[in-house]
């Protein structure tokens, strides 16, 4: 059987362009999602879940109907396969069922993987610069006690704004909140501050 899936984006979008391209293609039964492609949770997609048995066919009128991301993409034909189950997108004329279309799927997931391990590989490198420029990457170091009781300090007098006080001492509002929070007994389990922001 096959069974589609139409998203608008929002509630006033018109699905029926996707919805008759879909009955075309032969779906015996379609749901429709109304919410961003940012919107994790999506009704019409769990129901199709439940929906889907082996051998049914999931019929998309577009790729970025389905996924937010290549890499939510490559996830839900993983999810199908799994199950047996095959994904067909109408505007992409791609197919998993065919040797072609898994085919397109695979290349699509090499190239989410070349992606990551190029951006890995310029994080090693940028850090590699760094340090050898004699900084060293990832989190600031913290201040030591001395510097910690001069930004409370500061803090207090409110004689210059809490902006100027981290880019100082270089470190963020929630740590210099955290300080002037340690400093006066409150401890740290909220990450409000303890007074207007100057």
């Amino acid at each position: 059987m096959k069974i589609g899936y139409v998203r608008v984006s929002t509630p006033d979008q018109n699905p029926n362009l996707q919805h008759d391209a879909l009955t075309e293609a032969g779906c015996e039964k379609i749901l429709v999602d109304r919410v961003s492609g940012t919107v994790t949770q999506r009704p019409g997609l769990e129901k199709i879940k439940e929906l889907l048995r082996e051998g049914d066919t999931l019929v998309i009128w577009r790729l970025d109907r389905l996924g937010r991301s290549l890499r939510d993409l490559i996830e839900w034909v993983g999810y199908l396969e799994q199950r047996g189950v095959g994904l067909q997108s109408l505007h992409e004329m791609i197919d998993t069922r065919t040797p072609t279309g898994k085919l397109t799927f695979h290349l699509f997931g090499a190239l989410a993987e070349f992606e990551r391990n190029l951006i890995q590989e310029r994080t090693q490198a940028g850090l590699a610069a760094a340090r050898a420029r004699g900084r060293v990457g990832g989190r600031p170091v913290a201040l030591d006690p001395e510097q910690r009781e001069l930004a409370v300090q500061l803090y207090l007098e409110k004689k210059t704004t809490v902006k100027n006080i981290c880019q100082t001492m270089g470190i963020s509002k929630p740590t210099l909140y955290r300080y002037v929070r340690e400093a006066q007994g409150t401890g740290s389990g909220t990450d409000n501050a303890p007074d207007s922001d100057n």
